[in-house]
Parts: structure tokens; C-alpha cells; sequence
């Protein structure tokens, strides 16, 4: 839908549905501009998300008021990943990608995330309609793993396991790296390894690991990893942090590598040595490449993660993420529709010594 930059091309006329599902896009980025939601009522008659919309717009208003930053340009492109029509009726799933630059006291970033729709649009009359939108709220899905699983039953069996586990160790594979020589056993957290990493890869896959459904905390774990965390490695997926990939289609990973809350057990859990980490109280306490972890219900489960790879002027945390696309985004993602008053976070500053 959105034209790539570079090559010139004369402007495309779009006719039914798809004209509709563009002019929605100018709305919804006119919407992001004026943190309000009226200029959607003009693309849609979904009351219901409309109202959803306004509060998430309004929220994020608020937010930046109080931050003294201003969005000095936003600009929105869709893409449609896919859409079926039948009829006088047609079902889209649609991606936004958003790049705002904000000015905050002053000073000039850019933040980029992505958010994705399920569109249903239908001819009413002679006349295509948006009739309904859901958000496809991926931060909040609890499956892990590239194809269907059941979430862990009871995280009390992961930390139980934690108790129990004997010793691990600290790699994993040794064979498969050419030239590989061990590191020491008290290596170093390299954060700026971590964070290129993650700014690297933030909006496609590693495609040396496996792409998981949900791929916020396998994003993690390999930010992690590039900053030279060493992986614990038990054979048990429910304990220690490591992945091996897969082997004649069996999976290889640990519950840690891959589940956000498996992975707020393992950086929750005392130890001596390896990846371990400390809760800290505030998110100006963290520093580049420390971890947050986002339970959206308050109900003790963590769903999502994020790793800091920036700050603003007030030394708050901007994050990166995965399933989600996300760069440079303000820590407490509000903007998200995942976000609810209920939401708590927790803090993981990562040691420097490992």
C-alpha cells in the first residue's frame, strides 16, 4: 500500500476496500499527531474500537505532556499481510509501522514500533465501510515456542525445578562453534554488544535462531547472549537459560530462553556466577541492556519484555521489543494496547560481572 522510498512512480488510484483501508491509515496517523481520536470516527464506524483508540491516544497525550516532549513528525505506512474478500465483504490483517520523532526539553530522538489490525470492511450500499477493527494485542499472548503449545500449568513447578536442578553449564553446543575457546569462568557483560544487537535485529529475525510465534523473550535472550551472557545449559527446559535450536524436530530451549515469566523466575533466582541479575526499584536505576518485564493484569505473570537500549533527558529508559516491533519506545508502554491499570513491571539491572 505504502510506496517504498527511492524509486518515483506514479501515484496508484486504489478503488473499493482497498481505498477505504488507506484513507484509514491517513486517519490513524493523524490521530497519533493529535494524540485524539476523532480523526478516526471519519474511517470507521466500530464504536467500540473507536473508544478503545481514544483512550490509548489520550493516555500517551497525557504522558508526553508530562515528559515536556512533543512529536515534532509521525509518520504511519500499512502493509497488508493478508486479506481475503468474499463478496460484498473483506477480513485484512494489517500492519501499521509508525516512526515518531519527538522532541523532549530540546532534544531529538526517534521512536519506531509497529502495531498490527484485523480490519473487516463490508459494502454497504454501493458504499465499502470499515465496520469492525481488533487489535492484535501480541504482547499479552501467552503461547511460546514457533507453533502451537500449552503455557506452562504452574509457574510453582518452574521455581520448584530451580531448587532442584543440580549445577549446569555455562555453554552449550561447543562443537557446532569453529574456533571456539572457552571464556573464563567470571566473564563480562558487554553492554554495548547487547544493544547493537538488539537495534540490529529489532524488526526481523536472527535467522541463525528459530522465529518463535511469540518472540519477545527469544529477542531477549539473544540481546542477552550477544553481550556475552553465558548460557546455562541443564538439558531441562525447565531450568537454567539456554537454547540449542531444534533436532529432528524436537525443540531444544529452556522455558527461560523463550517465556517472559520463566524468564523473571531465572533472573529473580540467586547464584553465584552466569546470568543473574538484580531488582531494583525504579526504571532510572537501569542501565543499557538491562531488562523489564511487563505483567499487564497484576496478577503475578509476566507476558512481556523489553531490553533499554537508550534514555531519554530525564534518564528514563526507551526500550527495544520484539513480536511487537518496537525501537527507542518510552519504557511503560502506555501506547499499547496490552496496557492496563493493573499493569506492574519489574526492573532487572543485569550484572557486570557474569
Amino acid at each position: 500500500m505504502a510506496q517504498s522510498k527511492g524509486t518515483k512512480r506514479a501515484p496508484q488510484r486504489l478503488s473499493g476496500w482497498r481505498a477505504v483501508i488507506d484513507e484509514y491509515i491517513r486517519q490513524v496517523n493523524q490521530a497519533e499527531i493529535e494524540h485524539d481520536g476523532t480523526p478516526l470516527a471519519q474511517a470507521l464506524t466500530d464504536a467500540g474500537h473507536l473508544e478503545r483508540a481514544s483512550r490509548r491516544l489520550v493516555r500517551t497525550g497525557q504522558r508526553e505532556k508530562q515528559r515536556l516532549a512533543a512529536s515534532v513528525k509521525h509518520e504511519t505506512k500499512g502493509r497488508l499481510l493478508r486479506a481475503s474478500e468474499a463478496g460484498n465483504e473483506a477480513a485484512v490483517l494489517l500492519c501499521c509501522e509508525h516512526e515518531r520523532t519527538l522532541n523532549q526539553q530540546g532534544s531529538v530522538y526517534v521512536e519506531q514500533r509497529r502495531d498490527y489490525e484485523r480490519v473487516w470492511v463490508q459494502n454497504q450500499g454501493g458504499r465499502w465501510q470499515i465496520v469492525r477493527i481488533e487489535p492484535v494485542i501480541a504482547e499479552r499472548r501467552p503461547k511460546y515456542g514457533s507453533t502451537l503449545h500449552s503455557p506452562l500449568q504452574d509457574d510453582r513447578l518452574y521455581e520448584q525445578a530451580l531448587e532442584e536442578r543440580g549445577p549446569g553449564v555455562p555453554y552449550l553446543n561447543v562443537d557446532i562453534f569453529r574456533n571456539f575457546t572457552p571464556r573464563p569462568k567470571q566473564a563480562i557483560y558487554h553492554r554495548d554488544m547487547a544493544v547493537a544487537y538488539a537495534d540490529k535485529w529489532w524488526k526481523e529475525a536472527n535467522p541463525e535462531y528459530e522465529e518463535f510465534e511469540v518472540n519477545c523473550t527469544n529477542y531477549i535472550s539473544q540481546c542477552l547472549f550477544a553481550g556475552r551472557a553465558p548460557m546455562d545449559y541443564t538439558g531441562r527446559r525447565e531450568t537454567g537459560w539456554w537454547y540449542k535450536g531444534r533436532d529432528n524436530g524436537k525443540e531444544w530451549w529452556s522455558y527461560s530462553w523463550a517465556v517472559s515469566n520463566a524468564l523473571y523466575s531465572f533472573l529473580s533466582g540467586k547464584r553465584a556466577s552466569g546470568l543473574r541479575a538484580e531488582t531494583v526499584a525504579a526504571p532510572e536505576q537501569l542501565r543499557l541492556g538491562d531488562v523489564i518485564v511487563y505483567d499487564w493484569n497484576g496478577d503475578g505473570r509476566f507476558q512481556h519484555s523489553t531490553i533499554v537500549t537508550a534514555f531519554d533527558v530525564d534518564g528514563m529508559p526507551l526500550v527495544n521489543a520484539n513480536t511487537v516491533a518496537s525501537r527507542h519506545r518510552y519504557w511503560d508502554y502506555r501506547d499499547s494496547y496490552a496496557w492496563t491499570e493493573q499493569t506492574q513491571y519489574r526492573f532487572f539491572h543485569i550484572a557486570d560481572q557474569l
